[in-house]
């Protein structure tokens, strides 16, 4: 009777790809079994809970972390045993690991691998399993900040060169794929799945049903009607009507995003255009929705977004608000580096033009509210009391309030500071 030894794990095995080798459970299970047995039994518990694509991927975090453990952690037996030290020193080995092709790692490649070790670390020790740490040795602040770039979207010209360039090719399902994604935001994988049953029609309008899918959540989209033609004409050349699916290949096959992917940028090369992501037609019809004014609310409806966060970043595209509100004092802006002496007047803005409202002088019981361009009889008041005094050690102030009253026009200010200047150059003091 042969007896199968278990396959340890050999750092220097072949790299396939360049990508650094990472340990199968197997492997993990000959030098490590405790370890492997707590792993293995939290991805049977978050299967029950998450779509199978979310399970390999915390199954591929897990695994490279139990890799990292085999090598650096000789004497570590179980999960409990991992602290804050084994943490530290994981992260910097992660970043320096190479991936496809022998690049390092993307970060968000990193980010997400962390977050999942991380998220294993809080839901054991939740679940009060007899493996988890005392205390969980991640923090939040252990995940790289990612980078948040714009969705990138095809400019109006663009969109439009793709369309009629998709609308000329000789094959309709090219036809009608484009237009679809680029009428209605499906994601790929939406659009590769749609029931034979998804054209519905609700009042007096048509519509397309997407199924649950990536969130979770299923809705309803208005259909253009061109894109229903395209649809019904597509269906009745190319598919049975028993087929299951809405929009499958000519032979019956379905579609997958390799193939979806191949048709958009076969328009777009035709058009002149790089390489064409499907996921941009998907950013095109949102960021030309809210530059022509639709709801955020609407859009996310339209997306199939479960959070307006993720439609909140449309919103940094093209700021309406923003734009009207800069474009309102361009004009006023453009005055004051051109013609500075000839600002519109309500150029001072809000605050200034109060400003000059409410101008007063305060006096001995109250202020003076007149206007400092009017003269006045009594603004000079004091000078013509009779005991009123001034010396020569005063005529600079009093040849200021002279020039000021002459060229305010202030005819009265003007001569009583006159007399006065005479009356200090002939000696004579009042």
């Amino acid at each position: 009777m042969s007896t199968t030894l278990p396959v340890r794990f050999d750092p220097a095995q072949d790299q396939r790809g360049g990508a650094a080798p990472v340990a199968t459970w197997d492997q993990v299970a000959a030098e490590l079994p405790q370890v492997a047995a707590t792993m293995r039994a939290y991805l049977a518990q978050i299967a029950c809970v998450l779509r199978p694509g979310s399970v390999n991927g915390a199954d591929q975090s897990l695994r490279c972390f139990a890799t990292y453990l085999l090598t650096h952690t000789p004497t570590l037996t179980c999960v409990a045993d991992i602290d804050r030290s084994t943490i530290e020193a994981y992260k910097p080995w992660l970043a320096a690991r190479p991936g496809r092709g022998g690049t390092p790692l993307g970060l968000a490649t990193i980010a997400g691998r962390l977050g999942t070790l991380r998220m294993f670390f809080i839901r054991i020790g939740e679940w009060d399993w007899d493996d988890a740490p005392a205390r969980v040795p991640m923090f939040s602040g252990d995940l790289p900040r990612q980078d948040r770039p714009l969705p990138k979207a095809l400019d109006d010209p663009s969109a439009a060169r793709l369309l009629r360039a998709a609308q000329a090719q000789p094959r309709m399902l090219l036809r009608v794929t484009v237009e679809v994604l680029l009428r209605t935001g499906l994601r790929v994988s939406e659009y590769t799945a749609l029931p034979a049953d998804a054209l519905v029609h609700i009042g007096a309008g048509p519509w397309l049903h997407v199924p649950v899918g990536k969130l979770h959540q299923d809705r309803y989209l208005p259909l253009h009607p061109h894109v229903l033609t395209l649809i019904q004409d597509y269906r009745a050349t190319h598919v049975d009507p028993t087929h299951p699916l809405l929009l499958p290949r000519e032979n019956g096959r379905a579609l997958d995003r390799h193939t979806v992917t191949r048709m958009i940028n076969k328009a777009g090369a035709a058009a002149g255009l790089p390489h064409i992501h499907p996921h941009q037609l998907r950013h095109t019809l949102a960021t030309q929705a809210i530059n022509r004014g639709m709801s955020l609310e609407a859009i996310a409806a339209m997306l199939g977004h479960s959070s307006m966060d993720m439609t909140l970043r449309y919103a940094r595209i093209a700021n309406r608000t923003v734009a009207e509100e800069y474009f309102a004092v361009t004009d006023k802006v453009d005055a004051l580096y051109t013609d500075p002496a000839h600002l519109p007047a309500d150029a001072l803005g809000p605050n200034m033009a109060r400003l000059r409202r409410e101008h007063s002088r305060m006096l001995g019981n109250g202020h003076c509210t007149r206007p400092p361009e009017l003269d006045c009889a009594f603004e000079s008041i004091c000078e013509t009391c009779t005991f009123f005094q001034t010396t020569i050690a005063f005529r600079p102030t009093l040849q200021a309030q002279h020039d000021d009253a002459h060229a305010k026009g202030q005819t009265h200010r003007a001569q009583l500071f006159g007399k006065l200047l005479n009356n200090l150059e002939n000696g004579e003091a009042s």
